[in-house]
């Protein structure tokens, strides 16, 4: 094979690597990537029906409690991460044992899915917090999404949830909106579709290096 035959075939190889890959359920994704199995949510379930119950109770409680004082925040998207606090204790307050949950190397880890760890009859459930606006939950924004990670944070065979608050705007202070809660949705993701998309990156090392690919063309001191 000569090199401009090689070359054609890799440019061809990495155009196939490329091509999005959709409509993936969640539970396969989960299980290709940490070798754990997403329970189904079941109504028939006496258990699946008290922590379905429970977690109504704590979207209220939560609810109730953020609109007391409201969110303060300049814009929507920075609201979810206010709200998990608020859901954690409200499960708490039911008897649930709720907390961060812990990659496979045993440490808390605040960012990344998912938002919550809780438990109920010794069984461990995963909870996503999320929030949504009415007039965009109908549109193709990307709303739910999570990398692969040496720490992953679904270290158990469980059911996962997905706790989401329909937010508005109630008033504004200083540079703030105010946030408030009108309404909430509970989701079982098992079977939520997904879709991949690639990426290529680098990093400082590389990049300024001049030693891996890129050509320091000239640099030098501003007085």
């Amino acid at each position: 094979m000569d090199n401009n035959e090689y070359i054609k075939k890799l440019e061809n190889l990495i155009k196939q690597m490329l091509k999005p890959l959709k409509d993936i359920p969640f539970n396969l994704v989960i299980e290709a990537m940490t070798g754990k199995k997403v329970i189904s949510f079941n109504l028939k379930n006496s258990d699946h029906q008290k922590v379905l119950e429970l977690l109504k109770q704590s979207a209220l409680s939560a609810g109730k409690e953020i609109n007391k004082t409201g969110i303060l925040r300049p814009r929507p998207n920075e609201v979810g991460n206010d709200i998990e606090p608020y859901v954690r204790n409200a499960l708490n307050s039911l008897g649930l044992n709720a907390d961060i949950p812990v990659g496979t190397k045993g440490n808390k880890k605040a960012m990344g899915y998912p938002d919550v760890l809780f438990w109920f009859n010794n069984n461990p459930y995963y909870l996503e917090c999320k929030t949504y606006n009415i007039e965009n939950i109908g549109t193709t924004q990307r709303s739910f999404y999570f990398s692969p990670s040496d720490e992953f944070k679904v270290i158990y065979d469980a059911p996962h949830f997905i706790l989401s608050f329909e937010i508005y705007v109630s008033g504004e202070k200083e540079n703030n909106h105010i946030y408030k809660c009108k309404h909430y949705k509970i989701l079982s993701i098992e079977s939520l579709s997904l879709d991949v998309k690639y990426e290529f990156n680098s990093d400082n090392k590389r990049m300024y290096s001049g030693k891996d690919g890129t050509i320091v063309l000239c640099e030098g001191e501003i007085e």
